[in-house]
């Protein structure tokens, strides 16, 4: 290739603490507009930051995941800049000495795996919101994000792909999600990514001009961003007017699948940080790291391994069940009462991830109780329900949360097994279908199928299929 792409992340991960970081004010995102607000996180003169200790342990669990050396002295300090959503002009970071430094994520993709360094994670607070009013042109600031507590893991340049990236904040959001600290939802905000991006001559090492496309909280508008930027960039060292690319910051627009100038891109020297003197230093012990990493859950690349080795899945059904919490949850749960893996493998991805595509659902938002899709295995199990009414058992299951045994009672759904009544059945049908009787014995096999259905419609689709089967292939062949 001609040229080469470099590109570094910034990703803002919220915390699912319940109360902000310096205060007490809530951190749902249902409340309405400014509902959770106070004086401290509002930016009012005279109030002082108090430190909430959930947010330094999540900050211990994600250097423990993404292999970062902890810095057992850390420190907090004033970021200044002027925005409608900063109450008090200044934000609460760290820059001289974050929570953590030097790790990384080993990332797979079809190119095969690589290690992601990352420069730093530091705590911070974050920015209220502002909300464009399209008719009047006007802008409203919501500040209940104000002082929402934020991890922002700082990656060092070694992207060279849109696949690249889109794999390390799938793999970020996993490791987050199962070790509790973050929902990582997107779409409402919680997870957020700067992506800095430069080209270069291939086979050169000094950096081309650097742009940022901000706040971007979609991975296809991510990597749409990205292609759009590659092309901007390449155009314009083609054209010999690469000395109009500057070092910015651009807001991408994914209607219009453009990005436009927001402003010059700072440095560090244009926030004027400086140590905060109302925050005294943390000092984390080897005690409290040692207690926090005892507390860690498996990890879904262990959990992919142990369901492989374990329970003699497919990786690919592992691939497929790792790839969410919940779906690990429930199907730990359901096997834990079943002991049916494969079995309860193929409800999760065939009937359960069906449901949540067709809402268009995350796998994590999903609610189902293991317990009742073990009781509807179970009854398939018994023969006392076939697959067909499992089917239409569980889809009440996954709407209502219905109880599937007592389901079955009330609706009359359990299996006729009686040989008598359902040999009266395939007669009847044999009987009125003499066509298709002929079909077979002529060598059409698939008049047998035809015949089949007739008689499940009969039996009100609770015949056992099996013993249909064998009934039918008795008496064509006989």
């Amino acid at each position: 290739m001609k040229y080469e792409v470099v590109m570094g992340l910034e990703v803002h991960c919220e915390l699912s603490t319940n109360t902000k970081i310096f205060c007490s004010c809530s951190t749902s995102f249902e409340s309405s507009e400014n509902e959770n607000v106070c004086p401290g996180c509002g930016g009012m003169p005279g109030t002082l930051p108090v430190m909430n200790r959930r947010v330094v342990e999540y900050g211990i669990k994600a250097a423990l995941v993404t292999n970062c050396k902890i810095n057992q002295y850390c420190t907090f300090d004033k970021k200044n800049y002027f925005y409608p959503d900063l109450s008090c002009s200044y934000q609460i970071t760290q820059l001289f000495h974050p929570i953590c430094v030097d790790g990384f994520v080993e990332i797979e993709t079809e190119a095969g795996k690589k290690k992601i360094s990352l420069k730093q994670i530091h705590m911070e607070e974050d920015a209220g919101k502002l909300k464009h009013d399209a008719i009047t042109g006007n802008s409203l600031v919501d500040f209940n994000r104000c002082s929402v507590p934020l991890l922002e893991i700082v990656s060092n340049p070694d992207f060279r792909t849109a696949e690249e990236v889109l794999a390390y904040l799938e793999k970020l959001r996993s490791m987050l999600r199962f070790i509790g600290i973050s929902d990582c939802k997107m779409q409402e905000g919680s997870m957020r990514c700067d992506v800095n991006l430069s080209v270069r001559p291939a086979g050169t090492t000094e950096l081309g001009t650097r742009t940022e496309i901000k706040n971007m909280a979609s991975l296809k508008a991510i990597s749409r961003a990205i292609a759009y930027e590659i092309e901007r960039h390449i155009d314009a060292i083609d054209s010999g007017n690469g000395h109009t690319l500057i070092q910015e910051t651009r807001r991408w627009d994914d209607a219009a699948g453009k990005s436009y100038s927001m402003r010059s891109k700072e440095n560090a020297q244009d926030y004027r940080y400086f140590p905060n003197p109302d925050l005294p230093p943390i000092e984390i012990s080897d005690e409290w790291i040692a207690e926090v990493k005892n507390s860690l859950p498996e990890l879904a690349d262990a959990k992919l391994a142990r369901y492989m080795d374990e329970f003699g899945l497919p990786e690919y059904d592992c691939r497929l069940l790792t790839s969410s919490k919940t779906l690990c949850e429930i199907f730990e749960k359901c096997t834990s009462i079943c002991n049916q893996p494969k079995e309860t493998s193929n409800w999760i991805i065939g009937e359960l991830m069906s449901a949540a595509n067709n809402e268009a659902k995350a796998y994590d938002d999903l609610r189902l109780d293991g317990a009742k899709l073990a009781s509807l295995i179970n009854l398939v199990a018994a023969k006392i329900i076939n697959r067909n009414t499992a089917k239409k058992v569980f889809a009440e299951i996954y709407a209502n949360d219905t109880d599937p045994e007592e389901y079955v009672k009330q609706h009359g759904l359990a299996m006729v097994s009686d040989t008598g009544a359902i040999e009266a059945i395939v007669d009847q049908v044999i009987a009125e279908n003499q066509s298709s009787v002929e079909d077979y014995r002529k060598g059409k096999t698939q008049a047998q199928g035809f015949l089949m259905g007739k008689v499940m419609k009969l039996a009100k689709g609770k015949a056992d299929p099996q013993l249909v089967n064998e009934l039918l292939n008795s008496k064509l062949n006989g």
